[in-house]
């Protein structure tokens, strides 16, 4: 198993985010092939202190090569395109394999 993990910084428009990603960001990732599960969570919090993060998004995919084809296919496409729609702080994509 494979994970792709989005980290969004603060936005300027917290509700913006929100509504945004929730109705129409949401949907469009919900479309990448060969997607496992995915998770989400807003207003992510840290430990010890403010976190440099406000979003999390987590998508599984059954190997790296899977992630890499969704990531290039015209949904990756099209999921990628809209990021500056609603993340104004930017978004930081990581990825690694689960164990």
């Amino acid at each position: 198993m494979h994970r792709l993990t989005v980290l969004y910084p603060p936005p300027a428009d917290k509700d913006h985010f929100r509504d945004y990603y929730v109705g129409t960001h949401l949907p469009l990732a919900a479309k990448l092939p060969g997607l496992v599960q995915w998770q989400y969570s807003l207003d992510v919090a840290g430990l010890g202190g403010e976190s440099r993060y406000f979003a999390v998004f987590h998508a599984d995919f059954e190997s790296a090569e899977a992630m890499a084809a969704a990531l290039a296919s015209e949904a990756g496409k099209a999921v990628a395109a809209d990021v500056p729609n609603y993340a104004t702080g930017g978004a930081e994509r990581i990825h690694y394999p689960l164990t």
